[in-house]
């Protein structure tokens, strides 16, 4: 009795030391690699591998479907959506305007198309494929080893607020922080991937729009070394 119930645990025991490995590397080691070893040239390759990399693991983990991801529609409270997007743009206009207000809408000012294309390609191209990450194979891959509650939507957050080390701005880095714990709150207490892409999405275009969007440029990375 005392020997079967000892070896029980075992195979559970390996999964969540393997699921630890795996989010070490993925959230963490990663993002710390890719910012400080490997040249600016490198970095849209290397996080268009790491999603292909999450969305294979998000595809094996056990009792994850992909229609999961349509579902919540209904759950978006655009109200909430429309207080997110006033707040992003107060925010992003009073750092842009205390920091850089030459920058003042300067896409829209000086490449309009180019404007458009951010406007329409972001939610596809960079919002929903980084909430397939950070908030789908967060929380569904490696729920069983998260911290309860609270500090799993901050863990969330901080893990979001890392995968921008790249940029080496403290901007950037506070930026993400909040809106990723926007983005885990929709996902995980609202319980909709949808609200999460489009406040991600909205959040996005807000801050190209504005201009903020040119301290997320590659080309403006300084690394302090």
């Amino acid at each position: 009795m005392t020997s079967q119930g000892s070896e029980a645990p075992r195979p559970a025991e390996r999964r969540h030391r393997w699921l630890r490995i795996e989010f070490l590397c993925l959230f963490l080691a990663a993002p710390v690699f890719l910012a400080v070893f490997l040249p600016p040239s490198a970095m849209i390759p290397a996080l268009f591998s790491v999603t292909i990399l999450g969305t294979i693991l998000l595809h094996r983990t056990p009792g994850f479907r992909w229609r999961d991801l349509a579902r919540g529609w209904n759950r978006i409270d655009w109200k909430v959506v429309a207080a997110f997007a006033i707040a992003t743009t107060v925010v992003s206009a009073g750092i842009l305007m205390a920091l850089l207000p030459y920058r003042w809408l300067a896409v829209l000012r000086m490449n309009p198309w180019m404007w458009l294309a951010i406007i329409g390609l972001y939610p596809f191209l960079s919002a929903l494929p980084q909430e397939i990450v950070f908030r789908a194979l967060f929380f569904r891959r490696y729920g069983p080893i998260l911290p309860p509650a609270r500090a799993a939507l901050a863990l969330n957050a901080a893990v979001f607020s890392l995968a921008h080390l790249l940029y080496w701005n403290w901007i950037v880095a506070t930026l993400t922080f909040a809106g990723g714990l926007v983005f885990a709150w929709a996902y995980e207490v609202r319980g909709s991937f949808p609200l999460a892409a489009v406040l991600h999405a909205v959040a996005g275009n807000i801050l190209f729009t504005v201009g903020i969007g040119a301290f997320f440029y590659t080309g403006t990375i300084s690394r302090p070394f």
